[in-house]
């Protein structure tokens, strides 16, 4: 315990005298760990779950084109029966149906949407190897001196509301990747493969193309799309195709608090892949702390 309070006392200092969490996580150790959440994803798709049909890729110079040059769905088949019974797929699914799209348009929270949230928190964070593993890593550097301190500060970072649009709380680090906006004509963020494919399989959305295709041949992947979703057009809308929602959480929240607003670099099953994020700068909360505006899987 005195170990971890030292710790603690090094990172505040550090930051307070300017230093970032570069300073006290490597990239070494980012991707040894994000290599381990990797392994740890049980609860990711296998290739008898989630079947899909990539199509039509394009060059990276080509789109903003709005061509539709894939006839079918992306996913082929999904096993909801088998996937969607897992109680981290459970605690995301209950979530997606909360928000209002379009930004301006503020967002209302009654007690079962927090409820919802807590869920969702719980189930990933505490109830998997992969949150556990994050939040080990994160207590012995000193971010956290407890899993209730972890917890709340990832509800906050995630969950609590800020304005993209006339001051309105309109937003959410959450609503803006795993759900996806509207915003200027526009589709903004939207980086989940569950909600595309649920919104694929309403017929709200269309799939168009992909510029690009992670080198992985099991599930998590990278795909970068190209999509109408509700009328409005998508150039590049990456996800980890077939992660968990845990695995999710765990390595966008990772890269936000050890590199925010940078790129960061993991490592899974052996190949690097960055994921870029971004601080939300006009408001916060705590002691100061910036909201996520974005995380998503960097194409090359």
């Amino acid at each position: 315990m005195m170990t971890v309070i030292l710790i603690l006392s090094l990172t505040i200092s550090l930051i307070s005298q300017g230093y970032s969490l570069s300073a006290i996580v490597t990239n070494n150790e980012i991707k040894t760990l994000s290599e381990t959440l990797f392994r740890l994803d049980s609860n990711s798709a296998t290739d008898s779950q989630l079947v899909i049909d990539p199509q039509a890729q394009i060059s990276s110079s080509k789109t903003n084109s709005q061509n539709d040059l894939s006839p079918r769905p992306l996913f082929k088949y999904v096993s909801e029966d088998t996937l969607f019974s897992k109680p981290t797929y459970k605690a995301l699914l209950s979530l997606l149906d909360n928000y209002r799209w379009a930004t301006g348009d503020v967002e209302y929270v009654p007690s079962k949407e927090v409820q919802e949230q807590d869920t969702f928190l719980r189930e990933t964070m505490l109830n998997t190897e992969i949150g556990r593993e994050l939040y080990n890593f994160l207590y012995s550097k000193g971010m956290y001196s407890s899993q209730k301190e972890f917890i709340q500060d990832l509800k906050m970072m995630w969950f609590g509301l800020y304005s993209r649009s006339d001051g309105k709380l309109d937003s959410s680090g959450f609503e803006h990747i795993f759900v996806g906006e509207i915003k200027g004509g526009k589709i903004s963020g939207f980086h989940n493969w569950l909600q595309f494919y649920l919104n694929e399989k309403e017929g709200l959305l269309n799939y168009y193309s992909h510029s690009f295709n992670g080198p992985w041949t099991t599930y998590p992947d990278v795909l970068g799309m190209q999509f109408k979703w509700d009328g409005y057009f998508k150039e590049v809308g990456s996800s980890f195709i077939g992660a968990s929602p845990e695995f999710d959480l765990a390595v966008y929240s990772l890269c936000y608090i050890t590199r925010p607003g940078k790129m960061c670099y993991l490592s899974l099953g052996g190949k690097t892949q960055g994921i870029q994020t971004y601080t939300w700068n006009k408001s916060s909360y705590g002691d100061g702390k910036k909201y996520i505006g974005s995380a998503y899987p960097a194409t090359p």
